[in-house]
Order: C-alpha cells, then sequence, then structure tokens
C-alpha cells in the first residue's frame, strides 16, 4: 500500500490555484500555502480612500482557457463568475486629439482605423490582423498550449514538412522593425508596438512573433463583475470545494530535498511540511537567489540584472475625472515612444510616459455619477532592488503622469486621492524580481526557450506562475498551472495513490480557436 502523498504548493497565484484545482480534480492530495492574506497573487486588491481596487491584472482574454479549468472540476465559470464580453477592446489618445477605439467586432475595428488612418491604414491593419493570427495558429497548440520545448522540438511539434512555418513566425526580426511594413502611420506603429509591453518587454528588442498578443486580444476581452481578483475568489472556492487546503499568512522558509529528490517545506515559523511534490508558484528567480533555502539553487537558471522584463509604476485612485469619454480599457500614448524606452533602458521611470488606464467601474459598459476607481500602469524599470524612489522622484512620475493624461484631455480631481506601487514595493512583494512583473524579458528569438518550464533540474520540484512558460498574462499563468499539473501527473511512475473523481472536461485545454468564446 502506497503511503497517502502530498502536493505542496508555494503560492496561491492564478496558476497555483489552477494547479491546485487540475490535481485536486483527480483526486490528489494539496495544500497550498500562501504568505500574503489571501489569494490571487498579482490579482490582489488594496484599500484607497476606504475603496477596495484591483491593483494586479485588469485584462481578461482567452477565456477558453479557464473554461476548460472550470470544467475539469464538473462545473462551470457561469456558476462562480458574471462576465461580460467587452464591444470596445480598448480605447486609445494621442496628445494631438487624435482617438481610436478597437473593437471586438474586426470590421468594424477596420472601419475605425480607415476613418482614424484612411484606405492606406484600414489596408495595414488588415495585414497585420492577418499575420499575427497566422503566427498565434501556428503556436498556439505547439508552443503556447504545451509543455516548454527548444527549437528542434517545436519544429517536430509543428511539422518537420513546415519548415516555412517556423521563419513565418519571424523571430529573427524586432516587432518595431515588422510594424513598419504594415503601417506608416506613426500612430499606429506606437499603438501595435505597445503590445509587447504586456510581457514586460521592449518593441524595439522583442521579435515580431510577439504580434500574436494582438491576435489574443482581438478573439474577445471580457469585464469580469468584481474584477480579476474576483476570478482568484472563485479559483480558490473551487479548489476548496475538490478538497485542497489553503492556508494564508503562511510563508515557505526553504523547500528540502533528501536523496536528491523534494521531501518537504519548512515554513517561517518553523513548522515542516512533508511532500512528494513542491510546485512554486512564485518567480522562479527567488529559486536560483536561494530565497528558498540552499536545497533548490540549482532548480532554474539566474535571470541576469539586465534580463529582467519591466516593471512598473502604478496609480490606485479614487477620483472625479472630466474631459475624456472614458471606455473600461483606455490608452494615452506619449510624444516619443523611443524616448520612454531609452529612459527606463538607463535606469530610470519615463519622463514623458504612455499611460494606461483601467476605468475600473466601467466594466459594465455605465459611466459612474461622482467618484470612480481607477488603476494607472505606467511602465518603469526593474531595479527596485537597488533603486528606492524618493519623495520628490514620486512626485515628479506622478506628475508626468498626470501631464500625459491632460495633454490627451483627461483630467483628474486635484489633489488626487491615491496609492502609488513602485518597483520597489513589487521587489517585496515577489522576492528575487527586483520588481519584474513577468519573469524574463521577450527579447531576442530564443527568449522563449530560455524561460523556466514547468520542470526543473530537481526531481519533484515544479514551477508555474507568468514568469515560466509560456509567458505573462492572466491566461498564461493558467495555462502554466494545468501544464505544471501534467508534468507531476506524467512524471509519475504510478497514478494508483490519485482517488479519481468523476468530473467533466478532462486535463487538456481546448484550442482558443475551436472553444466557445462566450
Amino acid at each position: 500500500m502506497e503511503r497517502d502523498r502530498q502536493t505542496v504548493i508555494v503560492g496561491a497565484g492564478i496558476g497555483g490555484l489552477v494547479c491546485a484545482i487540475m490535481l485536486a480534480a483527480r483526486g490528489a492530495r494539496v495544500c497550498v500555502i500562501e504568505k500574503e492574506a489571501g489569494p490571487g497573487g498579482k490579482a490582489r486588491q488594496l484599500d484607497v480612500d476606504h475603496v477596495p481596487i484591483d491593483a494586479g491584472p485588469t485584462v481578461f482574454t482567452l477565456r477558453s482557457v479557464f473554461d476548460a479549468v472550470f470544467e475539469a472540476a464538473g462545473t462551470s465559470m457561469e456558476d462562480h463568475l458574471v462576465l461580460r464580453r467587452a464591444d470596445v477592446l480598448a480605447r486609445h489618445a494621442w496628445g494631438d486629439g487624435s482617438q481610436l477605439d478597437l473593437f471586438a467586432d474586426h470590421e468594424r475595428s477596420c472601419e475605425a482605423v480607415r476613418q482614424f488612418a484612411g484606405a492606406r491604414g484600414e489596408a495595414g491593419f488588415r495585414s497585420f490582423s492577418a499575420e499575427a493570427r497566422r503566427i498565434f495558429d501556428i503556436l498556439d497548440a505547439p508552443l503556447l498550449r504545451r509543455s516548454k520545448t527548444y527549437p528542434p522540438g517545436l519544429m517536430w511539434r509543428i511539422g518537420l514538412w513546415r519548415v516555412g512555418a517556423l521563419l513565418a513566425i519571424r523571430p529573427y526580426e524586432s516587432l518595431w522593425k515588422v510594424l513598419h511594413e504594415h503601417f506608416d502611420d506613426p500612430r499606429l506603429i506606437q499603438l501595435f508596438a505597445r503590445y509587447t509591453t504586456y510581457c514586460g518587454s521592449s518593441p524595439f528588442l522583442t521579435p515580431a512573433t510577439l504580434m500574436l498578443i494582438a491576435h489574443v486580444e482581438a478573439q474577445g476581452v471580457w469585464a469580469i463583475e468584481g474584477g480579476i481578483s474576483a476570478l482568484a475568489g472563485a479559483l480558490e472556492k473551487l479548489a476548496r470545494h475538490l478538497g485542497v487546503s489553503i492556508r494564508y499568512d503562511t510563508a515557505a522558509q526553504c523547500i528540502e530535498t533528501a536523496g536528491g529528490r523534494i521531501s518537504g517545506v519548512t515554513l517561517a515559523n518553523g513548522e515542516r511540511i512533508a511532500a512528494d511534490h513542491v510546485v512554486f508558484n512564485g518567480d522562479p528567480a527567488a529559486l536560483a537567489a536561494g530565497m528558498l533555502g540552499p536545497d533548490v539553487t540549482s532548480a532554474v537558471r539566474r535571470v541576469p540584472e539586465k534580463k529582467r522584463s519591466l516593471s512598473a509604476l502604478v496609480w490606485l485612485a479614487h477620483a472625479r475625472c472630466e474631459g475624456f469619454d472614458l471606455a473600461h480599457h483606455n490608452v494615452f500614448f506619449s510624444s516619443d515612444y523611443p524616448a520612454e524606452f531609452r529612459d527606463i533602458a538607463s535606469g530610470r521611470p519615463p519622463s514623458d510616459p504612455t499611460a494606461y488606464v483601467c476605468a475600473l467601474d466601467r466594466g459594465s459598459g455605465d459611466t459612474p455619477a461622482g467618484r470612480e476607481r481607477f488603476q494607472i500602469i505606467v511602465n518603469a524599470p526593474a531595479n527596485g532592488d537597488t533603486h528606492a524612489l524618493g519623495t520628490r522622484e514620486r512626485e515628479q512620475c506622478t506628475n508626468a503622469m498626470l501631464n500625459r493624461l491632460s495633454a490627451c484631455g483627461l483630467t483628474l480631481e486635484e489633489p488626487l486621492p491615491h496609492r502609488l506601487v513602485t518597483p520597489e514595493d513589487f521587489s517585496r512583494l515577489f522576492p528575487g524580481t527586483g520588481g519584474a512583473l513577468y519573469g524574463r524579458a521577450s527579447h531576442g528569438w530564443a527568449a522563449s526557450f530560455l524561460r523556466p518550464g514547468s520542470r526543473t533540474a530537481i526531481p519533484g520540484l515544479y514551477c508555474a506562475g507568468g514568469a515560466t512558460h509560456p509567458g505573462a498574462g492572466v491566461p498564461m499563468a493558467a495555462l502554466s498551472g494545468i501544464q505544471a499539473s501534467e508534468a507531476l501527473l506524467a512524471d509519475q511512475p504510478s497514478t494508483s495513490w490519485f482517488h479519481r473523481r468523476a468530473t467533466a472536461g478532462g486535463m487538456s485545454t481546448r484550442s482558443a480557436m475551436t472553444a466557445p468564446m462566450g
């Protein structure tokens, strides 16, 4: 009779919770430990002006990934969450007074681009959209939805007879360069270059492969009642329903090995939890830096500081606004995009930043009366472990952000009731990162192959989260949790120690191209 084995998941972020659900749905005994007071990891809320405001991800795409997770547990998302598909994907504005909305309806977006930039702009948008979709179609099943691999393995998955497909994903050209093939309007180049910041990277250094992000968003954006933090709460409840034990305010101090494989986790309070498997749902940089003990420093490669992804300055505000008709997601572009990234590369926040504004209370399509909740994001360098912004720098950054909004027509009340989260804060919250929010930057053709995968160099230790394969973002973090669970199961000589449950769905996720999207 085999002993009652246990998996410990360190971190109750999206990836960790999804991994716990997928394992528990197969009958595994799972314990999740989390150093914070609640679930979600980056998907958290903070109080401002006595109002809870989402302080993490705000864009929800690739719904089919989560449909598969809930179905694997014998339920559906609609049983736990209220979702509304957005008509307007995002509203974009520039200092010259021009504005452009992109829509869930592709033809409507094409017409909007034609009105904005003429027939040449529309033709460029159509060709860009087609190429973005083609790249997504090539990589969705063999790369995004499967375990980490290397170029030969990717070529095998794509099909050895499709040699041209590997070049068709354009790994050797920067997105900034390729965008000039589609567009001659600098505003459109700037708009579609911004998608690389979704994975914390510069469009000047990121392969054109990443234009697939634009197609992911074009497939559909949903607003979740209660925000992404409500999704984390729903996943937590589902995990508990399946028998997962979840302990908050419980920090892991050391992940331990014995005989060359995982043996358990020692907590900060001195308690030890025996475990046959550990899934680390945090940035793997913490493992390499020794922040989880000496036994697991060899689990993954270190990420040099210069290879880190972007961090951010995040203002959480509860304020009145005027002068601009806000959508749920809004982008206010700077006058000089290359200058922004030169500032960041030099280690300082941009002096004239592009600002993303999520009007959190407009996800239902209504315009609130009075004060409303905002999350405002500006890209910043991931140097929070070496540089702390002083009072003067914070004021300068806030003024630069407000000036950009004002230049594009949006005015927020002053003084602004807000809370500013900096790279230093993110560095404390996510140890080993310096505040990097997306793991390793996606710079260069090999970046996707250098990102850690589910398996590590230590038997029994797995990784999940936005810093691991397949990458950053809410659905990608969920995919990482699914892949970690699949790797853990596949590595067992016998699965007899799982008491299988009769559940709907399964362990595999359907392609976003074939799954129902609403």
